[in-house]
């Protein structure tokens, strides 16, 4: 198995009957090979430096009706809100206050924001604080309003995938969504000049390892900025709430075959890992991973916009999130860089 991994990190790419027997490894002795040679050219690139983003998650509301998210247009549970213009502003301000130079617009597919309020949103935020990168994660849109807000002045835009593939795809998605529509957006994004970032749930329902070979394929010809992943959690008021919880080690796996595949891609170790394991984001940067995610979202709303069951960092204010993230990334020998961190291209 070493020899694969090897082969990894020296051609970036491995055949499909390769692939799976990495994927399906269950040797602890090779996890951490894997992990190691990850964490190894991760530093090669990025060093011991953790880019930090804060989070706002504006809105609750959106028009989707994906099996797997709490957010789900059906889900009449769902205590919803939206924050003003203002609101949103005084979260970028709290956050530059602290250090924050990237801020993640991040929502369900809510019409209530028109192009008109984001395009003005977008301007209004990189004129006050022109030093920063304004990530938008918002969903699909169309070409056109996507130009719009790259024009306006976002610079980066997350748009996971979820999988790549199609008999997958309709197994956790409504049939008005349409995965050719959603893997044209990220081209679309691409064209335009946006740094992108896709990815997909570990561990979602119906996820074979044929599916997740398909996402790896994906990724490698869509050549991100970015890629998240995280495990799949179960909400309890959607209709895959009996389904199991995504495996962390599959999880931490995945980060370091991402990392040996796209050696420069931004890797979050996200909330979901931190959420099924008390030390899941420090596992997923020892597995490659370079970027975390604390949340600047006013506290009142953050167990509101709850995408599964039990997430972490409900009742933490901005500050005490970004200090708490600098200790446990120095407990692990890294440290918070307070900085755009933009991807680095060879």
């Amino acid at each position: 198995m070493k020899d694969l991994i090897l082969k990894l990190e020296n051609e970036h790419f491995l055949k499909d009957d390769e692939f799976k027997a990495l994927i399906e490894n269950n040797n602890e002795k090779t996890d951490a090979f894997l992990a190691e040679r990850a964490v190894y050219i991760r530093e090669k690139i990025y060093g011991k430096d953790v880019y930090i983003r804060g989070l706002i998650e504006f809105t609750n509301y959106c028009k989707n009706d994906c099996y797997y998210c709490g957010i789900r247009k059906s889900n009449a549970n769902a205590n919803r809100y939206r924050m003003t213009e203002d609101q949103i502003i005084e979260c970028c301000k709290t956050g530059y206050e602290l250090g924050f130079r990237t801020f993640v617009l991040q929502g369900g597919e809510d019409g209530y924001y028109t192009d008109d309020k984001l395009v003005c949103l977008i301007k209004k935020i990189k004129s006050l604080y022109p030093d920063c990168a304004l990530t938008l994660s918002i969903g699909e849109k169309s070409y056109e309003s996507y130009k719009a807000y790259f024009d306006a002045g976002a610079d980066r835009y997350l748009l996971r995938h979820e999988t790549a593939d199609l008999t997958h795809y309709s197994k956790i998605h409504p049939k008005n969504l349409s995965l050719q529509n959603r893997i044209q957006c990220l081209y679309n994004l691409k064209e335009i000049g946006y740094q992108v970032g896709c990815g997909f749930m570990v561990g979602s329902p119906f996820q074979t390892t044929e599916s997740i070979i398909e996402d790896l394929k994906f990724i490698k010809t869509l050549n991100p900025h970015m890629v998240g992943i995280g495990p799949f959690i179960p909400h309890k008021d959607t209709p895959f709430k009996d389904f199991e919880q995504g495996s962390l080690r599959l999880t931490l796996r995945l980060l370091s075959i991402i990392r040996l595949m796209l050696p420069n891609v931004l890797l979050p170790a996200t909330t979901a890992l931190g959420t099924i394991h008390p030390l899941g984001r420090e596992k997923g940067i020892l597995s490659g991973a370079n970027v975390v995610m604390p949340n600047l979202s006013p506290v009142e709303n953050r167990g509101k916009y709850m995408l599964y069951n039990n997430k972490i960092c409900m009742g933490d204010e901005a500050a005490e999130c970004i200090m708490c993230m600098k200790r446990r990334m120095e407990s692990i020998g890294y440290k918070v860089v307070l900085s755009r961190g933009d991807f680095k291209s060879n």
